[in-house]
């Protein structure tokens, strides 16, 4: 993987559109970021991993990578142009974001988009525009996850120092996601769970056996024997309760025969009492109804009569009725005719000729008013209308006026308008300009108070570099007395070592006749490491004050190039100043939109009176007219009406009165008409009932209604009768049958003794049915469980081996085993495999940039307590030849073997990947705890990277990288968003 160019749009600092040229900058190998903390050096690193994943490191949200800086219309964007597997493509990514709405105010939300294309040797071509599909694609190619990308081409130092010091756990952690080893993490849960399956199947197999032959002594009864202990002896316990069970079943099924039998022969002869006792009860029942209709032949008779009168008098019935509508209707049309006649007044006595001549003329008269209702109505619609126009008018000349007095009054409301505008555009203006002026003394009073401050703290600082680098200078010149002490006494530190017959290492010789002896002064080595070890603590001391003064003098000069030499106070009172000037200018601007909107309405209403006035003048023209043709008209129609409506208000009250007359006179001769027919039918009426009551054997109309009985009475009468004569025939056929003749001979049947003996017979049947069906029951389900119970006891044996192997399995592959002595799972076994290889690969690295003196070594020892083993890592002092761990190494020794730690994971996960050449490299902080010797030591590693063809760049703000990376990229901080700029270790 090679980058060649990277542009980054609205992103996290970066407010604007930055460019960043991998090609140039990785010319010479090593390339440096530098720029102030929270500039935006580790957001280039972001960028890139967002282009190459959609995501960036850690657990920030894509939709937070869009600038605060950036202008609204500005959309967030990531270029990258890249070379993967050999084939070069360029990423465009884009977050989802918000974006102004085309119409309207408001935002709205930015779908996330995609793009790639690749290079073809003479243009780009779009290759897929899939988040999926680039995604995949992207992944193939670089044949590594997001995290393991992260770990090892931006080499967090950070990560790996926590990495050098972590427990087993957590070393496993990172590890296992770099290397995904989760398959054999898989494999031991799928053991596990199979374990654990096989103790369920197992226990509920054994849960099973055990109430299998709790049922069998459950089915046995009280009387069998008691279950045995143990599940061996069970099948041979199992086999005599069923021997047991069908004895016991043949003898209950011989009782329930017997039973049966006798059962048989009660229930015949209860059969046989019972019928007897019925034939019995049935002859006396008869004899007893005979007797009772006997007692009730009077009654009968009487209304058989009555039965007779009732069927006769019904002939009559229909005459009767007919002759009571026709009295009831003669009555009625007579009543109808008084109040009608009523109703009429002085002509109530004249005959109906006369009320019928009446009314004709009453009606002819009505048809004659007809034409003068019609004038009538027009007389209302025209006065109507007169009264109509004279409103409109009066309205229209009161509109007129108003419209004339509003336009004299317009010129002068207009011109103090127009003065307000003019005020308001000056005071606009002014503010302008005030805000300008304020934004630049804001921003110079800012500057001055932090020039101030810093050359405070810069006069502070350099007091204690000088303190601070005399404290060096006295730790360096103890160091080298001490050191030249222990030279001077090496002497006796090899007089020491001296035995009789040994050889001298220094002159050969056996004999040590007069060795030196150690000065009471004596200096150690350890002496001499602790005074080496206080003078490179005092130096690195002295060395970030230095950097500390440096630093706070280019921030000072930063702000004196802003503020220049001007006190704050004399800033302060321009501020103040400026903020009132721009105050009053932005209160006199308040009022521009008010009075530009005042002189638009006041335009609009001068249109609107002008239509106002010339919409009334035509109205009033219009109304003249139409007066001038109304008012003849209308007087002409008055005179024709007061000759037609008489001595009536109108013409319409006139014809009503004439037509509620007319009514009256056609309801007074339809009601004498109708009286007049009705007399005659009820004479008719009359004749009919008189032949019908002679016709019907009555002697006069009122013996025939008396004999009527209505038609429910009459049913009843009648279907008592039928009932009576049925009843009576029933009887005499029981009193004549022979059985119940017979059975009458027969002394008197005992039906109780006999079904009681019956019952008793019913009782012992069930009682041995019961047995016999408990006995069958228990026999067949003895049987059944017996069979279960050989079942389950001849599976259980071949599980329980099966799940003894699967836990021995199980707990070798978790570490619990007692047969894994270093109590390491399988993952970790793996994992360990791999720490061996990524120390191998870092110790060869580690080695030249300690000096020759450390090596990295992987240890599988058994680790204290219950803590898992395999993943430890262990550092040899080639200088003292002892092995101790990595947690006790110092701050700059910590960072180059965390950083040799880095690059061979590095070279490890690339081979696991694939062997994908990894060209670009980046390395984040950390070298600002190295000595000038040790980071000598580390460069050279680092430009030894370049024999792999790869491209280092380093991510830090030491100084002292400024003078030894000529290549170099700038993150410079502002106001407004951050900016890149290549530049060389000369420049500001």
């Amino acid at each position: 993987m090679r980058l060649h160019s990277l542009t980054i749009t609205a992103f996290g600092p970066f407010a604007g559109t930055e460019q960043v040229d991998f090609d140039t900058l990785a010319a010479s190998g090593l390339f440096l970021l530098r720029g102030a903390t929270g500039a935006g050096k580790t957001s280039v690193l972001d960028a890139v991993c967002f282009a190459l994943y959609g995501s960036v490191p850690g657990d920030r949200r894509p939709t937070r990578l869009r600038s605060d800086h950036a202008d609204p219309h500005l959309p967030t964007e990531v270029v990258l142009d890249v070379t993967l597997g050999g084939r070069r493509l360029e990423i465009t990514r884009r977050p989802e974001q918000p974006r102004p709405k085309k119409r309207g105010g408001g935002v709205t939300t930015e779908k996330a988009q995609t793009l790639l294309r690749e290079w073809n040797g003479t243009g780009w071509t779009a290759a897929s525009k899939s988040h999926q599909e680039v995604g995949e694609e992207i992944a193939r190619l670089l044949g590594m996850s997001r995290d393991q990308f992260c770990q090892v081409v931006l080499l967090p130092q950070g990560d790996f120092a926590r990495f050098l010091r972590a427990d087993a756990t957590q070393r496993a952690d990172l590890l296992g996601r770099l290397f995904d080893t989760r398959r054999f993490g898989q494999v031991e849960e799928w053991l596990a769970d199979r374990r654990r399956a096989g103790e369920e199947r197992l226990h509920a197999a054994q849960d099973g056996l055990r109430q299998l032959i709790a049922r069998l002594d459950q089915e046995a009864g009280d009387h069998a024997e008691p279950p045995p202990e143990a599940t061996d002896h069970a099948l041979g316990w199992a086999a005599v309760l069923r021997c047991d069970a069908d004895e016991q079943h043949t003898i209950a099924r011989s009782a329930l025969q017997l039973a049966e039998q006798d059962h048989l022969e009660r229930q015949h002869q209860s059969t046989r009492i019972l019928h007897l006792a019925e034939h019995q009860r049935r002859h006396r029942d008869a004899q007893q109804r005979a007797r009772d209709l006997a007692a009730a032949a009077p009654d009968r008779d009487a209304d058989r009569r009555r039965l007779t009168a009732a069927r006769s008098a019904a002939v009559v019935e229909s005459a009767l009725r007919l002759h009571r509508t026709a009295a009831d209707a003669y009555t009625a049309a007579e009543q109808h005719e008084r109040a009608a006649r009523a109703a009429l007044g002085p002509d109530r006595d004249a005959s109906v000729q006369e009320l019928a001549t009446a009314e004709a003329q009453a009606r002819a008269d009505i048809v004659r008013l007809e034409a003068a209702r019609q004038d009538e109505r027009r007389h209302t619609k025209v006065s109507a209308e007169l009264h109509r126009l004279e409103a409109e008018s009066r309205a229209a000349e009161e509109l007129r006026q108003e419209a004339e007095r509003r336009l004299a009054d317009l010129p002068r409301e207009e011109d103090r308008l127009r003065e307000r505008l003019t005020a308001a555009q000056e005071g606009a203006a002014l503010a302008e300009q005030a805000t300008a002026h304020r934004h630049e003394a804001e921003r110079r009073l800012t500057a001055a108070q932090t020039r101030d401050d810093l050359l405070t703290r810069t006069r502070l600082a350099e007091t204690d570099e000088a303190a601070l680098h005399h404290l060096a200078a006295q730790a360096r010149t103890a160091w080298l007395d001490l050191r030249e002490q222990r030279l001077d006494g090496m002497a006796a530190e090899l007089a020491e070592r001296l035995r009789d017959g040994d050889p001298c290492p220094v002159c050969g010789s056996a004999a040590h006749p007069s060795p030196t002896r150690p000065s009471p002064t004596r200096v150690t080595r350890e002496d001499e490491q602790a005074a080496q070890t206080a003078f490179h603590d005092a130096d690195a001391a002295a060395q970030r004050a230095t950097d500390t003064v440096r630093a706070l003098r280019e921030q000072a000069a930063a702000a004196t190039a802003i503020a220049g030499d001007t006190p704050v106070s004399a800033l302060t009172a321009d501020l103040t100043a400026l903020a009132s000037t721009l105050t009053a200018a932005l209160h006199a601007a308040d009022d521009l939109v008010p009075a530009e909107q005042a002189l638009t309405r006041l335009a609009a209403e001068r249109e609107q009176y002008l239509a106002q006035q010339q919409l009334a003048t035509t109205r009033q023209a219009a109304h003249t007219a139409l007066l001038d043709t109304l008012l003849p008209e209308q007087q002409a129609l008055t005179d024709r009406l007061d000759r037609a409506r008489g001595d009536a208000p109108s013409v319409a009250e006139r014809t009503t009165r004439l037509t509620h007359h007319a009514d009256r006179l056609s309801t007074a001769v339809t009601a004498a008409r109708e009286t007049a027919d009705a007399a005659a039918r009820l004479k008719d009426a009359d004749a009919e009932v008189a032949a019908s009551t002679v016709a019907a054997g009555f002697a006069t109309p009122s013996d025939a209604a008396s004999a009527l009985l209505p038609p429910a009475e009459l049913d009843a009468l009648q279907t008592r009768l039928e009932r009576w004569d049925s009843e009576q025939a029933a009887v005499d056929d029981l009193l004549r049958n022979p059985d119940l003749l017979s059975a009458a001979a027969h002394p008197p049947a005992d039906p109780t003794s006999a079904q009681t003996a019956l019952e008793a017979a019913t009782t012992r049947l069930r009682t041995a049915a019961a047995t016999e069906a408990a006995a069958r029951r228990r026999r067949t389900e003895l049987h059944r469980l017996g069979t279960e119970l050989t079942t389950r006891a001849t599976t259980l044996a071949p599980a329980l081996a099966e799940q003894t192997r699967i836990s021995r399995l199980s707990q070798l592959a978790s570490g619990t085993s007692s047969d894994n002595r270093l109590r390491m799972r399988l993952e970790s076994y793996v994992l360990a495999a791999r720490l061996e290889q990524v120390a191998a690969a870092a110790s060869s690295r580690l080695v030249r940039m300690s000096g020759g003196r450390y090596t990295l070594v992987h240890s599988d020892g058994k680790a204290a307590g219950t803590r898992r083993s395999g993943l430890s890592l262990r550092v040899v002092d080639a200088w003292t030849g002892t092995e101790r761990d990595t947690a006790t190494l110092s701050g700059g020794e910590s960072f180059f073997a965390s950083l040799a730690l880095a690059l061979g994971l590095a070279d490890v996960v690339t081979d696991e990947a694939g062997g994908m050449p990894l060209d670009t490299l980046f390395i984040d902080e950390g070298f600002g705890t190295l000595d000038e010797h040790a980071l000598e030591e580390v460069l050279d590693v680092l430009d030894g990277l370049r024999e792999r063809d790869r491209a280092v760049g380093i991510v830090s703000h030491v100084a002292d990288l400024r003078h030894r990376i000529p290549a170099q990229l700038l993150v410079h901080k502002g106001r407004h968003g951050s900016t890149l700029h290549p530049t060389s270790p000369e420049a500001p």
